[in-house]
């Protein structure tokens, strides 16, 4: 049992030895100098240390030209010309420094330059803890990199990570833009930025605030998630979340994308946009609308997928896919519209149907001609089976007007004068100034000109090959009041901006709004680092 007791005892003194051993601090050791020398009066438990100095700590080399070493305490004081060497990953320079070998700790001040193979920062004081691996300065200082110059009044550099941090005011410039930033986070091997906070990169191209995003600065490949946005000369993007690729001048934004064109007075909205700054060329879908302001009033255009193209003086602008457009007092229907500025001419293909004021007007194919001076709508051209219907003022019929071709021409928006050429037909409710129905006039002719007015027809004239009558109410049967091809879609009319999205792209835009409600009700907190930062020394590893 004694024997069992000691055995313990024993082992127990053995461990807390080894332990005691395993804690105990690595002495610096003195490899090299000219001249050693002890005064205790100057330089109380120290050795001078003069001449081509060289000690070593765990793996670290420092040099200088003067040294006052502290063996007991472990410390050492370095003079003129000191460089502290950590392997190949990590130079300290400066005219003074103290390290102390048992917390393995160096402060460089002096005209303290800190290097290693990606970068270079030159400062007043440098801080460096080796257990952390971390370096940090509370001073002006200038990091030097290929692509970059980054300032700052204070940071902190993680070796392993090889990342600077800043949480004050930093300024990254570079030949071709500016960031500026109040919480940054610096890659030197991969020259990876992440911008936390209020930030700006400013560039003769654009200018680009956000609150959260990543830069790469080698590629020149950015990410943006906070109250972002893009400015141009003539264009504002913005969105939940927006990717710009600066050497294609390209940016793709997604959720609540708005693009606020300035020169040419429009925007365009929706959940999804693509941007072609160079060839000045944009494509928008998911609940997608154009609005351009003209005549005091804003032209609403919505297709499952919008494309403008071109210059300005020379925009086109193309929605495919049930087109649907508003205005206050036009609305319609098509199958895709192309709009150009430069002719001023809007075409609706496939299908189109077009509401002024009570009129309701389809053929096959439709122009709305503009004034590129007045900024106001000009003439419309319908051309191939066309139709005219309004309703009749008092009863239930309707007045109707249909020909091969139809010429208008618009006065303050509204239509006003138009023709029906070429196998012309009319049937036209007749009433008196007390608003009394005196007849309906059915009628064929070669042309028919219509003065309109808001509440529908106000005159009508016939031209040449004048055929027809006009009938008392009693003696023209219902069956024979309604021209071939006679269809009223009063229930399709647009008579909102709401209106001109389908019932689906409702649903998905308020999916997407309470989304990003959500997030933006979330505190805000730094982007997480991706792999390919993390992993970026690996895959150029791989590479070579």
């Amino acid at each position: 049992m004694k024997k069992l007791l000691f055995f313990i005892c024993y082992s127990l003194i053995v461990l807390g030895s080894n332990s005691i051993l395993a804690q105990t601090p690595k002495k610096i050791i003195v490899e090299h100098s000219d001249f050693a020398d002890v005064n205790e009066v100057e330089i109380p438990d120290a050795f001078l240390l003069t001449g081509n100095v060289r000690v070593n700590h765990d793996g670290v080399v420092l040099t200088c030209n003067k040294a006052y070493f502290f063996k007991k305490e472990n410390y050492i004081k370095a003079f003129g010309n000191v460089q502290l060497v950590q392997g190949d990953t990590l130079y300290l320079n400066s005219r003074y420094a103290e390290y102390n070998g048992n917390l393995k700790q160096a402060y460089a001040t002096g005209d303290a330059v800190m290097s290693s193979p990606e970068s270079t920062l030159a400062t007043d004081t440098i801080n460096f803890n080796r257990n952390t691996q971390e370096v940090f300065y509370n001073s002006q200082g200038t990091i030097t990199s290929k692509e970059n110059t980054l300032r700052s009044k204070s940071g902190k550099y993680y070796v392993a990570q090889k990342k600077f941090q800043f949480l004050t005011a930093v300024t990254i410039t570079n030949p071709t833009y500016v960031i500026k930033s109040n919480h940054l986070d610096y890659y030197s091997n991969s020259g990876h930025s992440y911008l936390f906070g209020p930030s700006t990169i400013t560039s003769k191209a654009n200018y680009i605030y956000t609150e959260k995003g990543f830069y790469d600065t080698k590629k020149n490949l950015a990410h943006f998630l906070r109250k972002s946005y893009i400015k141009y000369d003539d264009r504002l993007i913005e969105g939940d979340s927006l990717y710009y690729d600066r050497n294609k001048e390209f940016a793709s934004a997604t959720r609540n994308v708005k693009i606020t064109d300035s020169i040419n007075r429009g925007v365009i909205k929706g959940h999804y946009a693509e941007i072609f700054k160079k060839k000045d060329s944009m494509f928008v879908t998911k609940r997608a609308v154009a609005i351009n302001f003209v005549e005091n009033d804003s032209v609403y255009i919505h297709g499952k997928r919008l494309m403008v193209t071109g210059k300005e003086g020379d925009r086109i602008i193309r929605a495919f896919n049930n087109v649907r457009f508003y205005k206050t007092d036009m609305s319609g229907k098509c199958d895709s519209i192309h709009s150009s500025s430069k002719n001023a001419l809007t075409k609706l293909i496939g299908n189109p149907v077009l509401w002024n004021g009570k009129n309701q007007i389809t053929g096959d194919i439709m122009h709305l001609i503009g004034n590129n001076n007045s900024q106001e709508l000009d003439s419309l051209k319908v051309l191939n089976n066309t139709f005219l219907v309004s309703k009749d003022t008092l009863g239930t019929g309707f007045n109707q007007v249909k020909g091969l071709n139809l010429f208008g021409k618009f006065e303050e928006g509204k239509l006003r004068d138009v023709d029906i050429i070429k196998n012309a037909e009319v049937i036209y409710f007749m009433r008196n100034d007390d608003n009394e129905l005196i007849g309906i006039n059915k009628n064929v002719s070669s042309k028919i000109n219509l003065l309109l007015e808001e509440n529908g027809v106000e005159t009508i004239t016939f031209f040449n090959q004048v055929d027809g009558e006009i009938y008392p109410e009693k003696d023209l049967p219902e069956n024979a009041r309604k021209l071939r091809g006679f269809v009223w879609r009063e229930d399709e009319r647009i008579k909102s901006k709401d209106d001109i999205f389908p019932a689906e792209e409702n649903e998905l835009n308020d999916k997407l709004v309470k989304e990003a409600k959500i997030e933006n009700d979330k505190k805000n907190v730094p982007m997480k680092i991706r792999k390919e930062t993390l992993n970026y020394d690996k895959k150029k590893g791989k590479k070579k």
